[in-house]
């Protein structure tokens, strides 16, 4: 069977590795120059469906845990050291409300802080960790999975092509993101806004998820003494460049982490575009031969690999999954 896949983010990078498995041919097409060069660039690579499931629904825990299993063990890119929530004197009430709606963590106290994070130790006396989380680099893991598909005799990778021209395919799975809203016109965009600094003053071993009533953002090590940093989600869809508003929020949020980042160097700021639905849940939606992977929002490392592999199962097996398809199972290959 020849696949076609629209869109090397990190939802058709997941898809066109799972069906290149499945021993299918498969044509990958990207308008840009390369792979990952939209919103997936701008993620913060974090693998944590128990502190997601803090604000998210129960499908995307779900799905998040089996992704996990895929970074770390089917293609090992992920790092499993866990993730640290914590909060300032003045926010214990955020970190005992995210407590209460969160689940998988060991409350510690300042010593164990200390422990896990040397550099934090008298910054905070109390923490929430996630010891079953992991966190990944999104460029890196994009570019093995590409290095992996160039390295299958049966794909191909079409870059500076939008892949909408009707071909030999047997299948097309369009995962164009918010660009597929000509034809989703429920799709909504949600801003995501990252900076990265860079500095030898502090080391950290795992995300750290930093809370806030107005801003929570989340420091992620990239190692080599970089570190992004990412607000989670703004309802505005412009992609454009970082605002002044959110530039000095992620800067103050780090100083407030650690004073050391004071003098850290600004070496890349960066806002992309995710698409949603109006339930932040993402979709598997058939027309025909077509079939839409959509709607990842915030989610699409921590997502991209278990609806891959639905993708596979409806299109190899004639598999239906309720939870992320919007028809019934006899009407999912209308046209």
């Amino acid at each position: 069977m020849r696949v076609r896949v629209i869109g090397a983010g990190i939802a058709g990078l997941t898809i066109a590795f799972e069906f290149a498995c499945a021993g299918c041919d498969v044509e990958l097409a990207e308008s840009q120059e390369g792979p990952g060069l939209g919103c997936s660039r701008f993620a913060g690579g974090m693998l944590a469906p128990w502190c997601e499931a803090e604000n998210a629904e129960r499908p995307i825990f779900d799905l998040g845990c089996e992704s996990l299993k895929f970074w770390t063990e089917s293609v090992p890119v992920a790092v499993k050291r866990g993730t640290l929530v914590v909060a300032g004197a003045r926010e214990k009430p955020e970190l005992a409300r995210f407590a209460r709606r969160a689940s998988g963590f060991q409350r510690i106290d300042a010593k164990q802080i200390a422990a896990l994070e040397p550099d934090l130790a008298g910054q905070f006396d109390e923490a929430l960790f996630f010891p079953q989380e992991a966190h990944l680099d999104p460029r890196a893991a994009m570019a093995v999975l590409a290095a992996q598909l160039l390295c299958n005799s049966n794909v191909s990778l079409h870059y500076g092509e939008d892949g909408l021209q009707q071909g030999r395919a047997s299948w097309t799975i369009d995962c164009r993101g918010i660009a597929a809203r000509d034809r989703l016109p429920d799709l909504r965009g949600v801003r995501g806004e990252m900076l990265v600094l860079s500095t030898r003053e502090i080391a950290l071993e795992r995300p750290v998820r930093l809370l806030h009533p107005r801003y929570p953002v989340y420091i992620v090590p990239r190692g080599q003494g970089q570190f992004m940093i990412g607000a989670s989600t703004i309802e505005n869809e412009s992609a454009g460049r970082i605002t002044a508003r959110s530039l000095m929020e992620l800067l103050g949020a780090a100083y407030s982490l650690h004073p050391a980042f004071a003098e850290a160097e600004l070496i890349e700021t960066g806002a992309g575009v995710r698409p949603a639905f109006p339930d932040n849940l993402p979709r598997l939606r058939c027309e025909g031969r077509r079939l839409y992977v959509n709607g990842l929002y915030r989610h699409g490392f921590l997502l991209a690999p278990a609806l891959a592999r639905r993708t596979r199962q409806i299109v190899l097996e004639g598999a239906f999954f309720p939870e992320v398809m919007d028809a019934h199972p006899g009407e999912r290959r209308s046209a």
